[in-house]
């Protein structure tokens, strides 16, 4: 939308006001730090923190400066598109290699939650992700000032060097000292919105301080005093996280205002781009992009060969590293800022790598948790033809008397139990099977993959293990929990797991008797003749008809309408796709019309 609003097409922001509209980029960049700050929780890197430290020594160390050779090595070549000097060139490479070396923690963090990835290769690219985002931008405040003095013709010099170590010192103490600040906010009694606000505007505060102390340098000292804004507030986060009782409250108010952040600055950042000089030097992004690909691969098998990881991670040790987001944009914006001979031209590049890197990273991290068989993500439910089946585990007067209440409806029933001299069901239909275990072998000769629901009724944390191997290993449609202990019901909740909590299912149950007697009776069977079901559409014929032009019984009612496991509102104007699932109610002669049509 920034493209599309920029100076390249409508018009509707002009150069003039992107200039104006600095002050987003800043309050943006402020939060987009605070945001990096709250991954890197240090307790949860503990367990592999010699592969997490070399790989990030790796990804880091070696993609830094292959990176940066790579670049100054191109920038000679007229293709190139700049005509600069040897200290220009030093200085542009050298901040290009440091853009390499960020990443994006948002796309990594979606994409291993996506997955439910876990293992130690996952654990390592989660604690080198964090743990750079922080380093680098400690490396882009040191690469700055150097490429800022060689830029402005500076000589190198011992006062040189102590400036710059005194105004990383004092990004030090700025950063402790907003760490104080930030922790009076959030003990404020006020609202959350309201600690959103104040923090943004301390955020933006950052930078006039930064800015500030960087003039006034200047007018007195006639020396760069570089403090970064970015650094200051990332190292404010980190304390918080990990050093405050605050942590799960600034997360709450991080991850609520981020997404409004993020519009405003990438909408900005996009209306910067420019698309004539994007086009005239595609060729020189696919190069740096290229660049940037292998200088991490030689960095991530040398950075996991000393950390003693096997070959089979130390091979793909680059594809998790790819995705770049919201620091590199931001370390772009400010290169784009400061040196503007070429860092707009440059910065508009830069962008264009930071896009092919975030369309290309995440099936990369995808791929690569795959291949290391860390995914723990939903699988695929075969469907098959015939009665719908249930799997029942534990053998009891419940399981039993649920299982007759199924075979009564058309269900095929298997009740599995560890019980050994399990006697057998009266009804033939009903089948009862000893399972030595609840392990992936068990679950395969119980027929696992072929049940359209599975029951669990024993204790939570074995009901929790077949619940966890039905959905990763064959997508159970419904998987059915009955609850011991509430404190548990969240882990139950991540898989799609429907909870039956018997401490309040009976006052539930009574309560929707008294307050809605007709509809509880109706959607319990209690009704003489009347039943509820749920029907998946699979009849091609009714692909794209509408719910109000559907030739039903006179006495069914459509509920709900479920598609891809989302519910979604059903109105007359609702069109049917093929593998919905229907909740209808009516009496048990029509409901099998309905079925035997849709179906």
């Amino acid at each position: 939308m920034g493209m599309i609003c920029g100076p390249e097409f409508l018009g509707l922001i002009s150069l003039e006001g992107i200039h104006h509209l600095d002050f987003i980029n800043h309050i943006a960049l402020s939060f987009i730090a605070f945001a990096a700050g709250t991954e890197l929780y240090l307790v949860e890197l503990r367990s592999r923190l010699k592969v997490i430290r070399w790989m990030t020594f790796g990804q880091m160390v070696i993609t830094f400066f292959l990176g940066s050779l790579g670049v100054f090595l191109i920038s000679a070549y007229p293709w190139f598109g700049f005509q600069l000097s040897m200290v220009n060139r030093i200085a542009l490479s050298l901040l290009a290699g440091t853009i390499f070396v960020a990443r994006s923690p948002v796309s990594a963090i979606a994409v291993i939650n996506e997955l439910r990835a876990k293992g130690p290769f996952t654990q390592m690219v989660m604690g080198v992700t964090v743990l750079k985002d922080a380093l680098v931008v400690i490396l882009f405040a040191i690469v700055f000032s150097i490429a800022n003095t060689m830029v402005t013709g500076q000589n190198f010099s011992m006062v040189i060097v102590l400036t710059m170590i005194l105004a990383l010192m004092c990004s030090l103490l700025l950063g402790y000292a907003l760490y104080l600040i930030l922790k009076l906010i959030l003990q404020l009694k006020v609202s959350t919105a309201l600690k959103s606000v104040f923090i943004l505007l301390v955020g933006w505060g950052v930078y006039f301080i930064s800015s500030g102390l960087r003039n006034v340098a200047h007018q007195r000292f006639e020396y760069d005093f570089y403090t970064e804004p970015l650094l200051i507030c990332i190292i404010a986060s980190l304390l918080i996280t990990n050093y405050s009782p605050y942590r799960r409250e600034f997360q709450k108010v991080i991850s609520d205002t981020v997404p409004i952040v993020y519009v405003a600055f990438f909408t900005l950042i996009g209306a910067t781009i420019n698309l004539e000089i994007v086009l005239a030097t595609w060729w020189v992004a696919l190069a740096l992009f290229g660049i940037r690909l292998i200088s991490m691969a030689i960095g991530g098998w040398i950075g996991g060969t000393i950390a003693g990881d096997p070959p089979q991670f130390n091979r793909i040790a680059w594809m998790p590293f790819m995705t770049q987001a919201g620091i590199s944009l931001g370390l772009i914006t400010v290169i784009s800022n400061e040196f503007s001979d070429w860092g707009p031209k440059f910065g508009s590049i830069l962008i264009a790598v930071v896009v092919l890197n975030q369309l290309v990273g995440p099936p990369f991290l995808k791929w690569a948790i795959q291949m290391v068989r860390e995914d723990h993500s939903k699988g695929s439910h075969k469907d098959h033809s015939g009665p719908l089946r249930a799997l029942i585990f534990g053998y009891e007067h419940q399981s039993a008397a649920l299982a007759r209440q199924l075979v009564k409806h058309g269900w095929i029933v298997t009740i599995a139990t560890l019980q050994e001299n399990a006697p057998e069901h009266e009804d033939e239909r009903i089948t009862v099977v000893h399972t030595p275990d609840l392990s992936p072998a068990a679950l395969k000769d119980l027929d696992a993959k072929n049940a359209d629901a599975i029951v669990t009724m024993k204790t939570d944390e074995e009901n929790y293990k077949i619940c966890e191997m039905a959905y990763e290993y064959y997508g159970t449609p419904e998987i059915v929990v009955r609850l011991n202990d509430r404190k548990n019901m969240k882990q139950f909740h991540d898989l799609g797991a429907l909870i039956v909590e018997p401490s309040t299912a009976m006052v539930s149950l009574l309560d929707h008797f008294v307050r809605s007697p007709i509809a509880t009776s109706l959607l319990l069977g209690l009704e003489e003749h009347q039943d509820t079901a749920d029907i998946t559409v699979g009849n091609p014929d009714l692909h794209g008809m509408a719910l109000r032009n559907l030739h039903l019984p006179s006495d069914i009612l459509i509920l709900a309408t479920r598609r891809r496991g989302q519910n979604i509102i059903s109105t007359g104007y609702t069109r049917l796709r093929k593998g919905d699932v229907l909740t209808i109610v009516g009496s048990v002669e029509s409901i099998e019309k309905v079925k035997l049509r849709f179906e």
